[in-house]
């Protein structure tokens, strides 16, 4: 199954967008953004970055929980994954992230 996008409205009137896996885990979670148009801008940024190694940040929070972050061409951050149980774990989300973040559809629910 593929993966997708589903970009959403939020409480306060901002836009983000989740990459899902095919079996509908969220692989990476978006910033919040002012417009709609902006937040799509983001999506096609994930597009274009998601299979490139070199703009992902392997990182480890202060609980010692290992994540990941998706940066742009400009080194502005465009999502940050989930929280880990291993590094092990984390890459196969940065593979998860590229595999699906090229060619995943996107479902607007803003609506």
């Amino acid at each position: 199954m593929a993966g997708k996008y589903e970009l959403k409205k939020s409480k306060n009137d901002k836009y983000f967008f989740s990459l899902l896996a095919g079996n509908g885990q969220k692989i990476l979670a978006s910033e919040m953004y002012e417009s709609k148009a902006s937040a799509l801008n983001g999506i096609e940024s994930v597009r274009k970055n998601a299979g490139d190694d070199t703009k992902y940040a392997r990182l480890v929070g202060k609980d010692g929980s290992p994540y990941f972050t998706l940066k742009a061409g400009n080194g502005q951050v465009i999502g940050n994954s989930e929280m880990y149980s291993s590094e092990k774990a984390r890459d196969n989300g940065i593979e998860s992230c590229k595999t699906h973040g090229h060619g995943a559809a996107t479902s607007d629910l803003t609506d």
